[in-house]
């Protein structure tokens, strides 16, 4: 029997993911601007889908209320940029204040649980929806635009957001990668699982859960002040809505939740859905409801789960694995 975190199947993932990666960083100067601009949005789903994996799927921690980090995001890009800052500077110092400003929160929404803890968080994003509602500089609903944007030609704007989107996207999902492979990312899974049974064996639970909760507050405001600058608008009501919400739901479900590749998976399904039959208006809706309850019902890991389960593949191991049990079993038997 031999414990190992890397298989065949992952090795062979580092080698596809590098040569991706170097392809999408030339991608700028080879591919469309359209497909530039259907790239990012990609990344930005991708983001999405990780963090709220990151919450539930491996915390164990159901939110209903993201929205309120993706809304402040771009609400806190537009207020920095106002002083003055550049936009793609902006973009990264949003998301740290955003990731600052969920210690406090944390403080009193992981006191509490389950249901509650989901609700909580719909309310507290409907409140800041309301408060940024207040804010002069945003006129209400009728929004704002990120003006700072104008300095840069069309064509440097497109690829400044791609690549800032890539790299958010690519460092927030290495730095999943090791949180999870970490002492923090084992105890905050063996809380997960079973609470008491963690404390009980000396996992700080609350402290845990709150660096969890940051670093998902940081990557879903990340993925917000991405969109503002890839749409250029803000209207609080777009931002605060549930809908973004309702779309991490959707790609981690159908992925598979709490697993890494789960989450990838369900932004590229999302994705390519949205991209072949948004045009078909409500019956787009219907149907992602309705793939969204037949895998609830029939995948209840998601897809990336079953396909795990059944074939026995992780191309993105966060754990430990055992090997050569069967072999050992069989050797002994002889």
């Amino acid at each position: 029997m031999k414990i190992q975190r890397s298989n065949a199947y992952s090795k062979m993932t580092l080698s596809v993911v590098v040569i991706v990666f170097i392809l999408l960083i030339l991608a700028p100067f080879i591919a469309s601007d359209n497909a530039i601009e259907r790239l990012t949005v990609l990344f930005i789903y991708i983001i999405m889908a990780a963090m709220w994996n990151t919450l539930a799927g491996f915390g164990g921690l159901i939110s209903i209320g993201q929205q309120l980090f993706f809304g402040l995001g771009a609400y806190a890009t537009i207020r920095i940029t106002n002083m003055g800052v550049s936009p793609f500077v902006a973009l990264l110092m949003a998301a740290c204040l955003v990731g600052l400003l969920s210690w406090p929160i944390s403080s009193f929404m992981l006191r509490l649980k389950a249901g509650e803890f989901a609700i909580g968080m719909w309310v507290l994003a409907s409140i800041g929806h309301l408060l940024v509602n207040l804010d002069p500089l945003i006129q209400g609903e009728t929004g704002i635009s990120l003006i700072a944007l104008n300095q840069y030609s069309i064509e440097h704007r497109r690829q400044f957001i791609y690549l800032a989107a890539l790299i958010g996207m690519s460092g927030l999902l290495l730095g999943l990668f090791y949180v999870l492979r970490s002492k923090a990312g084992i105890a905050m899974q063996a809380i997960r699982d079973n609470e008491e049974a963690a404390d009980s064996i000396g996992v700080d639970a609350e402290k845990v859960k709150k660096w969890f909760f940051i670093f998902a507050a940081f990557g879903t405001a990340l993925a917000g002040a991405l969109w503002l600058a890839q749409a250029s608008s803000f209207q609080p009501k777009t931002y605060f809505s549930v809908q973004w919400t309702a779309y991490m739901i959707f790609m981690v479900l159908v992925g598979g939740l709490g697993r890494f590749e789960g989450a990838i998976l369900g932004a590229l399904l999302f994705f390519a859905v949205e991209t072949w039959f948004a045009a078909t208006g409500v019956w787009y809706l219907v149907g992602l409801g309705a793939v969204a309850m037949l895998c609830s019902l029939f995948l209840p890991k998601g897809i990336w789960g079953a396909i795990e389960t059944r074939l026995g593949i992780t191309l993105i191991p966060v754990g430990y694995q055992v090997t050569g049990l069967i072999s050992d079993t069989h050797s002994k038997h002889k």
